[in-house]
């Protein structure tokens, strides 16, 4: 394995104008062209009203420009570091000014020499559904919809087919003669679903995370077709999330507040692996079963496990190279 993760990615060569430059290169139908220019409308009213009334207070300008600027705001994997910070700040101040109260919103980017992996003990688990919990509750997931990107299966002793899993059981757990693994995104070093995005908004990091600019989604879902995992999820409607179950701490690509019309999915936490702390799932995992780590240090759990042990990928025939392997004790 390398010990520089940085050739195990491309990196685009050539700089794209950003904002509205951006807006403009964008393939779309005539439907969604008159819809975009209804937007830039609206809100291009909006901020002249506000600018021109003498009437209006300062915080009403303010949250009209913030609309303006987030509308025509670039791809922010194209972005400069400065132009990454304003957005950041700017989705911060625009919380505020609309709820009164403030988040932390990170736009922290990749360690550098880190490639991150999973790894998930079948023997251990038990379907206690901890990981799902935390998880919902970590990534400010939508509670009307019921949305988990974290599915644990219920499977009976000796089969291993997805298709006869019970995903929904409820009952005492561990039920006798069957067993539990869960799924989620796998963050492949090859993914399919970044590959077939019109806009190129989604991506992966030279950390191996798997990333949606959701600003720049247009909802076409081929990312979900495209993934053999079932790891994405599309917001069919504005998601809802209570202002006392907000997790106020929050990563730019990863468990800020969507919106409807846009795919999301797993980021490894993104907001707390950058800052050097686990998964929530795996934090929130009794028994020991998840396991998180550095791939290129030789010396992690991770490393320690696909040294040691028999593991396994889903579906390694597709060449998706998935960054979550399986083992037992």
């Amino acid at each position: 394995m390398s010990t520089n993760g940085q050739e195990l990615f491309p990196i685009l060569e050539q700089k794209r104008p950003s904002g509205l430059a951006q807006l403009l290169e964008r393939q779309v139908d005539r439907r969604t062209a008159v819809q975009t220019a209804a937007a830039a409308l609206t809100a291009g009213l909006g901020l002249l009203q506000a600018g021109c009334n003498p009437l209006a207070a300062s915080e009403s300008r303010e949250k009209a420009k913030l609309d303006w600027e987030t509308f025509f705001q670039g791809n922010y994997r194209l972005m400069e570091d400065e132009e990454k910070d304003d957005t950041v700040r700017r989705l911060e101040r625009s919380y505020e000014l609309n709820t009164g109260r403030r988040i932390n919103v990170s736009g922290q980017g990749p360690r550098k020499d880190v490639l991150y992996g999973y790894a998930f003990n079948v023997s251990k688990c038990r379907g206690y559904m901890d990981c799902v919990k935390a998880c919902i509750a970590e990534n400010n997931q939508d509670r009307e919809s019921d949305m988990r990107y974290i599915r644990i299966h219920e499977m009976r002793n000796g089969e291993m087919d997805f298709g006869k899993a019970d995903d929904g059981f409820f009952r005492d757990v561990p039920a006798a003669g069957h067993f539990y693994i869960g799924t989620q995104c796998f963050h492949c070093q090859n993914p399919p679903c970044t590959e077939v995005c019109p806009v190129q908004a989604t991506w992966m990091e030279p950390d191996g995370i798997v990333v949606v600019d959701y600003n720049w989604c247009i909802g076409c879902r081929y990312c979900i077709a495209a993934c053999p995992y079932d790891a994405r999820r599309f917001n069919w409607a504005d998601p809802v999330v209570p202002e006392n179950e907000l997790n106020p701490n929050q990563h730019y690509l990863g468990n800020r507040l969507r919106m409807k019309g846009v795919v999301e999915k797993c980021t490894f936490c993104i907001q707390r692996s950058r800052d050097g702390k686990n998964p929530a799932c795996v934090e929130a995992c009794e028994t020991g079963a998840r396991i998180f780590g550095n791939l290129l240090d030789p010396d992690s759990e991770i490393r320690w496990v696909l040294k040691n042990k028999k593991v396994f990928r889903l579906k390694e025939d597709l060449g998706t190279e998935p960054k979550f392997w399986y083992f037992m004790d």
